[in-house]
């Protein structure tokens, strides 16, 4: 079902706030509006709320789960070359395949198991989707990701034993925390370790977010609208 005429403009109006207002976090930041992309976060909404997002010049969307993602974007993707998509959400080793297949870009690397996973399925197909480790920095017991004092054994062992080429870091703050110092301590990470990519800031914060060295933020709710509730399934979602 195609989106009403009001209902593009509203996203592409909603595009043009979240672009101003990351522009504005640069200048503000001393850096240039270039060096951050902007993925906007399309889970539980329609192809066509992608459709007006990639109509008004928005090519980099976020998924949560492979299922949701499978059904959306490859007849999207077959239109809209251009179109770069990021898995944001948890990764079952069993999923793996399909994944490599569909995604660009995986921002949640965030175990031994599944970086043995993709190694293999790399191995297997002969490409890997770009690939960033996500870090629990407030070490939150629900939430995936790598705890900060192990994120640097656990990119040595990405690259030095299974060849994977890690190109960032990724993370999700506590929601009743101040983001900044996790944000300040992704960036320590990723600088201690050569990485260039940074992935962090949501809707509420990625101004923020901007200021500590992101260079990818992760925005849904500011351009689409407040989702539906997702099913709950064996991908973990949250």
């Amino acid at each position: 079902m195609s989106q009403a005429p009001e209902q593009f403009a509203a996203i592409a109006g909603n595009l043009a706030l979240v672009r101003r207002a990351i522009a504005e976090a640069a200048r503000e930041a001393g850096r240039a509006e270039g060096d951050i992309a902007l993925v906007a976060v399309s889970k539980t909404h329609p192809a066509a709320s992608v459709e007006a997002a990639l109509a008004a010049g928005q090519y980099r969307f976020g998924e949560n789960r492979v299922q949701e993602a499978a059904a959306k974007f490859p007849g999207l993707k077959a239109r809209w070359p251009d179109l770069e998509l990021h898995l944001i959400g948890p990764l079952q080793t069993n999923k793996v395949r399909q994944a490599v297949e569909l995604f660009d870009v995986i921002q949640t690397l965030d175990r031994e198991k599944l970086a043995r996973a993709l190694a293999a399925e790399g191995a297997r197909a002969g490409r890997l989707p770009r690939l960033l480790v996500q870090v629990n920095t407030g070490e939150e017991p629900q939430k995936a990701g790598i705890a900060p004092d192990a994120t640097d054994a656990f990119l040595r062992l990405c690259r030095e034993e299974l060849g994977l080429a890690i190109e960032g870091l990724m993370c999700i703050p506590p929601a009743d925390e101040e983001p900044g110092p996790h944000f300040a301590l992704l960036a320590k990470l990723a600088a201690r370790n050569g990485l260039g990519t940074l992935s962090m800031g949501m809707s509420g914060d990625f101004a923020i977010a901007v200021q500590f060295g992101a260079t990818l933020v992760r925005v849904g709710t500011a351009i689409f609208g407040e989702r539906a509730p997702a099913p709950r399934d064996r991908e973990g979602e949250e």
